[in-house]
């Protein structure tokens, strides 16, 4: 949810300002490669109705290739990583990760302050400006493997103007020297995400506030590479709320609470683990479109529901709040019960259809358009629809609450007499029904609850329900009489 989030915050900026959205794969880090993810998110952003322009999945365009290990193998990368050396702010680094793991544990040990590879640290280990230049050039001769890294300055201002938060100021001595270049011949993010921003002519980063920590880090590499007059502008989105208690939104609390944390259905490639999405769920995508637009956002007014192009129109990241936004489940079912609304009879009666032959009802879309005419106000998806069986089986039982206090000693009888007024209609609809059973109780002088919950008792077996009037057209005058007279006999 939270990237879908990311995703359509981009879209709206990108299309209400006359920009392009793009898709970009950054897989800069092999190890953290997962099978399937990425035909995941192509087919996520389609159903969403986010589709990019150009980019992986959608098209080449005139920034091409669009994924970054394919970007890595053109060389797009290493003359950046190279110049960042030449002009003293980078360097060789050829410390192993027993070297690293060694550094760390012995300045946990001393309580240093930190235990990161920085300007105090670096000094210590085997780089090229603790080493000689001569020996620097015969371990790059070697083939030694190597990182290349940011040379952070000691105790400088970095400012970072956020659009949602304003001015974030970041000491430098509260940096690390980050891997800008890696063994494997490929960049991190860091280095990439840069690079590719600047070639790509990307004029907004909204991403989310998990990055802000490094947002520093690309202010600087920008203002290294010389590219600070055309740097981005950045807008940091506030985290997803967990519904209960305090922290950041996850799958184990979708899990745990019985929502939906995906917009798909994923099957994690390594452990078997799945995880539910809403498009299974029976969400309908402008309904969870609508829902993650107001997580963290507002609109100008008090408007709920909105088209695509009403959030294109409506929206601006300085309507997007600093803090985290609290994920409500019972409120996206709202959302997706608005927009069921807003879907005719038939097309849900189509879309129904599906569930009704899982069911094993034998109906039609004709058929089934009358019943979403009774059952759409109760129901938050299209499944629920056909929630009621009664309208397809007669019932086997009755609901016994119902039957201790409403069924009396004279109660047949009296069922037994509305049945013939029933069978003497000659046109069967609810409102001839109607009128005959006003008609009925006038001439009995019988009260509305005296007869009306046993017709739906006999009708449906339940004591609740849509206007029974409705119920008994849509049953058919043979099968209305033939349940009421099996219910009759049955309660006695």
């Amino acid at each position: 949810m939270g990237g879908v989030r990311t995703a359509l915050y981009n879209y709206l900026f990108a299309k209400k300002h006359g920009g392009d959205f793009i898709l970009r794969i950054e897989d800069t880090d092999q190890t953290r490669y997962v099978p399937g993810a990425e035909d995941y998110i192509i087919e996520a952003l389609k159903w969403c109705g986010i589709e990019p322009v150009e980019g992986v999945g959608f098209g080449e365009g005139p920034h091409a290739p669009y994924r970054q290990s394919a970007r890595k193998e053109a060389g797009v990368y290493r003359d950046y990583a190279l110049g960042l050396i030449e002009s003293g702010h980078a360097y060789y680094a050829f410390d192993t990760s027993e070297e690293l793991e060694e550094m760390r544990t012995r300045l946990e040990a001393a309580k240093a302050k930190s235990s990161s590879y920085n300007a105090v640290t670096r000094q210590n280990m085997k780089n090229s400006l603790s080493l000689p230049a001569d020996e620097v050039q015969k371990r790059l001769d070697a083939g030694e493997p190597y990182v290349i890294r940011i040379k952070i300055p000691r105790n400088e201002e970095v400012r970072v103007k956020d659009i949602i938060r304003g001015w974030v100021v970041v000491n430098s001595n509260e940096l690390d020297d980050k891997v800008l270049f890696k063994s494997d011949g490929m960049p991190t993010y860091h280095l990439a995400n840069i690079v590719d921003d600047y070639l790509m002519k990307i004029s907004h980063v909204i991403r989310g506030e998990e990055w802000l920590p490094s947002a520093p880090l690309h202010v600087l590499l920008y203002r290294y590479l010389g590219w600070e007059d055309v740097m981005p502008e950045f807008a940091h989105l506030p985290l997803l709320l967990k519904p209960d208690g305090n922290g950041k939104l996850s799958k184990r609390d979708g899990d745990r609470l019985g929502f939906p944390v995906f917009p798909l259905n994923w099957t994690d490639p390594a452990t078997g683990e799945k995880s539910s999405g809403y498009r299974e769920k029976g969400y309908f995508p402008e309904s969870f479109i609508n829902m993650l637009a107001l997580l963290g956002w507002h609109s100008s007014g008090n408007q709920e529901l909105f088209t695509m192009d009403e959030l294109i129109s409506e929206f601006s990241l300085e309507r997007v709040s600093k803090s985290g936004a609290k994920f409500d489940p019972e409120k996206t079912k709202w959302f997706n019960q608005q927009y069921l609304r807003q879907h005719s009879d038939r097309d849900l009666a189509e879309r129904a259809m599906v569930y009704a032959t899982a069911k094993g009802y034998t109906t039609s879309v004709d058929h089934l358009e009358k019943v979403v005419a009774l059952t759409k106000e109760r129901a938050n998806f299209v499944e629920e629809l056909l929630e009621a069986d009664y309208l397809f089986v007669a019932p086997q039982q009755y609901d016994e609450q119902t039957v201790q206090k409403k069924w009396k000693p004279e109660s047949a009888a009296i069922l037994g007499e509305w049945k013939d007024q029933l069978s003497a209609l000659a046109t069967f609809d609810a409102a001839s029904i109607e009128g005959a059973f006003k008609s009925f109780l006038e001439a009995k002088q019988l009260g509305m609850g005296a007869v009306l919950p046993l017709f739906r008792l006999l009708l449906t077996g339940q004591g609740m329900g849509p206007n029974m009037f409705h119920i008994a057209e849509l049953l058919g005058k043979d099968e209305t009489i033939s349940r009421m007279t099996n219910g009759i006999s049955t309660l006695g």
